[in-house]
């Protein structure tokens, strides 16, 4: 005889037959990083900039944007570091990568410099594929060159299209610097520029295997913009023309400062770093109207960018993807100020497609980096400080807020494994894995606390620990600065000779990890 349950339950089923089903499990989700070459903190709309970036507007204002996430200082060691979910050193770039030209030239003959990705490390791609996810890359590689056992195929990516190395001709990418898909070279055709084919072939991978079977796919989509050389299309460049004239750098960078405050990036006891160069009104006419065409192309770079954002978004919306895609969108560090106070390069080289060495200039990335101080190659807030806008429509609920945990790149791998139920492994084609070095990102989804773990970094000898507010750095082998950061994000104010017992028990801290995450010894003569 039926219990009162069972028949009610019976009669449901007769009723709503669907429910004898199993409910279906969460289809993991598409991970999509995209990281841009030399941008500032606030050179994209949503953290305060005056460039056209639409569509990366609209992802922050649908997802979330983290206020205090760091990269690596420059090119390589990111790359390394976001790859690999270890710190750079652990994967062999403490420093950089192997130029084309010359194979030793940045091998130090010890296990953290390298120069290339070691075997030591597994990708977030290596990490996928087991888990049955498509392997998918387009862009700058930069973390291997000499040997294709050191490129992405052979790093867990099933597709790969861009270059190998690592700045390149925009318009004629030739040569060492050249363009390669899968493990051949090939040449540009047409009308080519790379921001737009490093966006054509994304799309194709990621069409093919949507088309080929509904398994998620993880895509590293590596702009080489803006990094130098300053090159862009004429009709984007035309947009940007003649809009710096009038206050140049100052005014740029007192506008954003405005701009973030008002928006509630920043805060207004942080304080802004100074200007590091000559005021604009002191340059010539002539002068202003090179600079301002500097700055224009610059621009240009930046939103032809954020225009084939606009475009992948457009295919994953059309293959019904988007909902359950993961964008990450970031930096990979700070403006560049290569080139001098006004920039590298003839002024003739600009608006063709000449030129290698051709930069804004550090006046320029001065305000790129508003309201934080040094650059590029610099572990101060200018040299490491990320925008990194997070889009999720199926798994944030939240839509435009800010997150203000501290968070570095160790932390994309980390979140990748938590997100996707990928198995991190301890050992690896022979090789003992070192652990991840980060923490997944989702409690922060959800606004909660990731704890006050200490962060690390060096580059090039400058040094920093972050734990909690405070922040110990240093450039090259200078006396340690100590900043507080809820107060003085700018690192304005050296607090080290008022606190010289932190000074000390952090400096301790960061030379104990220098020592487990292979920074040191730096060459043969440090062993």
């Amino acid at each position: 005889m039926f219990s009162t349950q069972k028949y009610l339950f019976a009669v449901a089923l007769l009723l709503f037959p669907g429910l004898a089903k199993p409910l279906a499990k969460p289809a993991s989700p598409n991970i999509v990083i995209i990281m841009v070459d030399d941008m500032g903190y606030s050179d994209i709309g949503c953290y305060g900039g005056e460039i056209e970036t639409p569509n990366l507007d609209k992802l922050a204002a649908n997802g979330l944007r983290f206020t205090q996430f760091y990269n690596s200082g420059r090119c390589c060691p990111t790359r390394a570091s976001l790859l690999t979910g270890l710190h750079p050193h652990q994967a062999g770039i403490g420093h950089m990568t192997n130029t084309p030209a010359k194979p030793k030239s940045h091998d130090r003959g010890v296990p953290g410099f390298r120069g290339f990705l070691n075997r030591k490390c597994v990708t977030i791609a290596e990490v996928l594929k087991p888990r049955g996810y498509h392997t998918l890359m387009s862009g700058k590689w930069h973390v291997g060159y000499h040997g294709k056992q050191k490129w992405p195929l052979q790093r867990g990516f099933d597709r790969y299209y861009g270059i190998i190395a690592g700045a390149s001709n925009f318009f004629r990418p030739e040569g060492r610097r050249g363009l390669t898909l899968g493990n051949e070279p090939v040449k540009p055709e047409g009308n080519y520029y790379t921001t737009d084919a490093f966006t054509d072939y994304a799309i194709q991978f990621v069409e093919e295997a949507n088309d080929r079977d509904d398994r998620p796919f993880f895509l590293y989509l590596a702009y080489t913009a803006p990094h130098w050389p300053l090159h862009a299309r004429k009709r984007d460049i035309d947009k940007y023309r003649g809009r710096y004239m009038e206050g140049g750098w100052d005014k740029v960078s007192r506008d954003r400062y405005k701009r973030m405050l008002d928006m509630g990036l920043i805060r207004k006891e942080w304080g802004k770093a100074p200007r590091d160069a000559r005021g604009w009104d002191e340059l010539s006419k002539e002068k202003k109207v090179e600079l301002d065409l500097r700055m224009a192309i610059y621009s240009a770079q930046v939103d032809s960018v954020d225009q084939n954002v606009g475009r992948l978004i457009a295919s994953l919306k059309k293959m019904e993807r988007l909902g359950n895609t993961i964008i990450f969108f970031l930096s990979d560090n700070g403006g560049c100020a290569e080139g001098g106070e006004l920039g590298g390069g003839a002024k003739e080289d600009l608006e063709s497609d000449r030129g290698f060495m051709l930069s804004y200039g550090r006046a320029w990335a001065n305000a790129s980096n508003t309201p934080f101080r040094r650059y590029k190659h610099h572990v101060h807030e200018g040299g490491m400080a990320t925008p990194l806008i997070v889009h999720w429509p199926d798994g944030i609920a939240a839509k435009g807020e800010f997150r203000t945990q501290p968070a570095f790149l160790p932390d994309l791998m980390a979140t990748t494994v938590a997100a996707t139920g990928a198995s991190y492994p301890k050992r690896y084609h022979g090789n003992n894995i070192p652990p991840m070095q980060g923490l997944s990102l989702l409690p922060a989804f959800a606004n909660k606390s990731l704890g006050n773990r200490p962060l690390y970094w060096e580059h090039e000898r400058n040094k920093a620990i972050r734990i909690g507010d405070w922040k110990l750095v240093t450039a090259g082998d200078n006396d340690w600065e100590l900043y507080n950061l809820a107060n003085d994000r700018a690192e304005v104010n050296n607090l080290a000779a008022a606190h010289p017992e932190r000074v000390q028990i952090m400096a301790d801290r960061w030379e104990a990890w220098a020592r487990s995450a292979k920074v040191v010894p730096r060459d043969r003569s440090e062993k």
